[in-house]
Order: structure tokens, then C-alpha cells, then sequence
């Protein structure tokens, strides 16, 4: 499974946190446009993948490749962009799809 893969689904295993985790404060939000631009001017960061989730939340990874700092965000509809994760060391891999098919 490649990175950005096992980020997104890390994104959206965070949604169904624990009661326990849920308690604490929740996560920054706010407009997608602010999200995005603050992400850009702070820390130098654009978007590297994207995915809509089964329901229709927008699940977006943000990185520089120049400092390695991410992002993870989800747009709900209709709602604000909400950061759900952020770390270090990104590090974008573009792995080859296997072939599945029969030999011919």
C-alpha cells in the first residue's frame, strides 16, 4: 500500500475516533480557500492527492517537498475544511500498479 493510501485511510480512521478521543478539543476549521492559502503561506504546502469519501466528505493531503511538512484535511458538504493530521517527512511515492491479468 503506498503512503498517500495508508494517509488517507489513517484521515478517515481518525474520523470514527474513540468517546475518549472525542472529548478533546476538536479540530481546527475553517473555509477551504483560508485552509488552503494558510497551508501555502505558512508552511509552503500544495495539495498532493485528493479523495471522496462513501459520504462525500473530501479527504485532502497537503505537503512541501521542500521542508517535508503535511496535512491532512476533510471538507464534509456544505461544511468547513478541518484539519485532522500534520507531521513530517513526506515523502510522495508513485508506486507501479501490479498487472492482474491472466498470461496470456
Amino acid at each position: 500500500m503506498s503512503r498517500p493510501t495508508r494517509a488517507l485511510l489513517f484521515a478517515l480512521a481518525s474520523l470514527a475516533a474513540p468517546p475518549a478521543l472525542a472529548q478533546s478539543p476538536g479540530p481546527a476549521c475553517a473555509p477551504h480557500r483560508i485552509v488552503v492559502e494558510r497551508l501555502a503561506d505558512r508552511f509552503g504546502e500544495s495539495r498532493q492527492s485528493i479523495a471522496l469519501g462513501s459520504d462525500n466528505t473530501v479527504v485532502e493531503v497537503f505537503a512541501s517537498l521542500e521542508s517535508g511538512t503535511w496535512t491532512i484535511t476533510v471538507t464534509r458538504p456544505g461544511g468547513p475544511t478541518c484539519l485532522v493530521a500534520s507531521g513530517l517527512a513526506y515523502e510522495p511515492v508513485t508506486d507501479p500498479l501490479p498487472n492482474t491479468d491472466p498470461p496470456a
